[in-house]
């Protein structure tokens, strides 16, 4: 453990992140990932907001827009923009958060790079961060 001063107890809340001054965590409006549909019964189009758990942290998220559908055992692209995405897909997304969140690339910080898009009572799709395309600059 450790202690902490000039903060209450009342103002830490699960999904916070502590950082270094000098290296302080990124802070995420808007994000790039790769996901793959895991479960959904219909299809997944620009729009979306299903919960995302990230780390400890569950917020609300849009998936603003498709990028790339891509192969899933290969990377290789097979679709610019695609109109939706369904069961077994793997794509390139932008992902817009509710609230600004605390995240991490997966190639820097794998254990803050990964996440979950869960709606309906199951994990809809899973994905890793790609790039941090909006930061949070209080």
């Amino acid at each position: 453990g450790f202690n902490l001063r000039g903060i209450e107890k009342k103002d830490i809340k699960r999904g916070d992140v502590l950082g270094t001054p000098d290296a302080p965590p990124n802070v995420a409006k808007e994000f790039k990932a790769q996901i793959i549909v895991i479960h959904h019964p219909t299809a997944i189009a620009p729009g979306y907001t299903p919960v995302m758990h990230a780390h400890t942290t569950q917020v609300a998220a849009t998936v603003t827009e498709f990028l790339q559908k891509i192969n899933p055992a290969t990377g290789a692209v097979e679709e610019e923009n695609p109109k939706f995405l369904k069961v077994g897909d793997a794509a390139i997304v932008k992902i817009r958060p509710v609230r600004p969140t605390c995240i991490e690339t997966f190639e820097e910080f794998p254990e803050m790079g990964r996440f979950a898009l869960r709606d309906m009572g199951a994990t809809i799709a899973a994905g890793i961060v790609k790039e941090i395309t909006e930061e949070y600059k209080p």
